[in-house]
């Protein structure tokens, strides 16, 4: 199948979601698809997660794409979608996260090119921005289908988006080739871990509070936070104020994520919400406890207590996180009895099941004329 992908960028520092996208696109290459990729990119950049080199990547220099777009931008972009979509005819074009899959919809109204939009965020995230949400519910009008990672995702939005939804799992890839030691034995500093984007859904500014809070009395611990994004000036500063900066490291982003796991010792994701924890899947794979939010859906789905970490809860974030990450640091045992088998969750993110998926959605919307 000739097939278009697209989304914002790929060259910046990705998150999950650029993630997900470079494993499906290089996947459905190397099943001998013609994959067409459509970013607002400059031109001569390099991408973050490396592409099949089969894949043709068209980058339109639109915009700046580590900033949200302005009108011009968007409207340049629409022109260049609906351009590049009529010169190629693919049989589908598929377009991740809204803020591609948006105006890509409307770029091809009219066309008869079927798109599928791939959502991987939660209603919640439009809570605060009615445009978007306004725009997000007449998508059943500009797209054939939308992708969501999970059932649980899918019962969050209103019925007529899911009337057109269809689940398709996150592909779980990195490579468990070392296990976390999770007691720290022969080490003389312990790490914390928690990874994803620097952006409020992630919430690390309640993280690195707790973590304050309790680091005069585990001494040994360090917090580390690997990503990066629109927020890291503003935790930095946190961070120097609370005199932490010998004790919190927010190293930037990483392609060599499998180390950061192996050498920590637990591992937190403090997110408010996640459409699927797909670090949290890792962190597991690789033996780490994990703690993460009840409340918090793609988490509280994925940590079982007493099994392979702990859910928190409480009125206060702040100091109920600390209590529940000060108690398992100070007790090597209780780390170490929610260690959990590496594949325990790796079928049900298998890359090869994943791409199945993908395809017999493909084949069903190109077929629907």
């Amino acid at each position: 199948m000739r097939l278009i992908f697209a989304i914002k960028a790929l060259s910046s520092a990705g998150g999950g979601a650029e993630r997900v996208f470079v494993e499906v696109v290089n996947g459905l290459a190397t099943r001998g698809h013609e994959i067409h990729v459509l970013t607002a990119d400059q031109p001569g950049q390099v991408s973050f997660y490396p592409l099949d080199a089969k894949i043709n990547w068209i980058t339109l220099g639109i915009g700046k794409v580590d900033r949200a777009a302005t009108l011009y931008d968007v409207i340049a972009r629409i022109w260049q979608y609906r351009r590049n979509a009529t010169r190629l005819q693919p049989e589908a074009v598929v377009a991740f996260m809204h803020s591609t899959f948006i105006p890509l919809g409307l770029a091809l109204a009219g066309t008869g090119i079927p798109v599928i939009a791939s959502e991987h965020i939660l209603p919640a995230h439009y809570a605060t921005r009615p445009l978007e949400r306004a725009l997000l519910a007449i998508m059943p009008w500009f797209t054939r289908r939308i992708t969501v990672v999970s059932d649980q995702v899918k019962r969050e939005y209103p019925r007529n988006l899911r009337n057109i939804m269809g689940v398709i799992s996150n592909p779980i890839t990195v490579k468990v080739s070392q296990r976390a030691n999770v007691t720290g034995h022969g080490k003389t500093r312990k790490t914390l871990l928690s990874i994803g984007r620097l952006a409020d859904q992630k919430d690390h500014i309640t993280l690195i509070e707790a973590f304050a809070r309790i680091a005069p009395r585990v001494p040994e611990w360090d917090l580390r936070i690997v990503g990066d994004g629109e927020l890291r000036e503003k935790l930095e500063q946190r961070v120097i104020k609370l005199e932490m900066s010998n004790r919190i490291f927010l190293p930037g982003a990483t392609s060599h994520v499998s180390e950061e796991y192996a050498s920590a010792q637990l591992f937190v994701l403090p997110s408010l919400y996640e459409s699927l924890g797909l670090v949290l899947i890792e962190a597991l794979q690789h033996g780490l406890p994990a703690v993460g939010f009840a409340d918090c859906a793609g988490v509280n789905t994925l940590i079982y207590p007493q099994h392979n970490g702990v859910l928190v809860s409480g009125p206060d974030r702040i100091a109920s996180l600390a209590e529940t990450l000060e108690r398992l640091m100070k007790d090597d045992a209780a780390r170490e009895a929610l260690v959990v088998s590496s594949d325990e969750l790796a079928d049900s993110f298998n890359l090869s099941k994943v791409l199945d998926r993908w395809e017999e959605l493909l084949n069903d919307v190109s077929s629907a004329g």
